[in-house]
């Protein structure tokens, strides 16, 4: 029986990915931490670690129940957590929709006996990594917004020397009433 690292999280419109690395690439030295690739720009939203494939089809049968309204996120803080050396991009304030997806996900994952950090939920994407010098954050004049009208189950594949995320199965919102 297999192991995968999954988790599943919110991915970014392709567009919005580009000009994040520009908007990155322009606010950042190269020395603050090491870029993470356009692609593997997301949220997580609850994650489920190394687990077993029945594990995770019991997982997506429940994540397919979930009914939500789509919501839309609005980017525009950022941060830097020195001690695991993440500079990160989330939201003032988050949509009720996006803590409520993640509650009900973290939720089901700890009843299926998949640890859930006792953190509270801090929706962000991770700009940088190995960032654990002091880095200067940009003025937070910046804001992008876009529609999350779904969510996905993602793996974690560590090859090569980088991880990737590969999106195995994804889930409709409801459209916004």
């Amino acid at each position: 029986m297999s192991a995968r690292r999954l988790f599943f999280g919110i991915g970014l419109p392709k567009p919005l990915q580009q000009q994040l690395v520009r908007w990155r690439a322009e606010q950042f030295p190269e020395e603050a931490g090491r870029p993470v690739v356009a692609a593997s720009l997301h949220i997580t939203l609850a994650f489920l670690g190394e687990i077993s494939d029945e594990k995770a089809q019991g997982l997506q049968q429940l994540a397919g129940r979930i009914r939500q309204p789509a919501f839309t996120l609005h980017l525009d803080d950022a941060g830097h957590w020195p001690r695991p050396g993440v500079v990160w991009l989330g939201c003032r304030q988050a949509p009720r929709g996006l803590l409520q997806l993640a509650e009900m996900l973290r939720a089901q994952a700890a009843r299926s006996g998949c640890y859930q950090s006792p953190q509270p939920f801090h929706p962000h994407i991770t700009l940088l990594r190995n960032a654990t010098r002091p880095v200067a954050l940009p003025p937070r004049n910046f804001h992008w917004q876009f529609t999350v009208d779904h969510f996905s189950l993602y793996q974690s594949v560590f090859a090569q020397g980088r991880t990737r995320y590969r999106a195995l199965q994804s889930w409709p919102l409801q459209e916004k009433l």
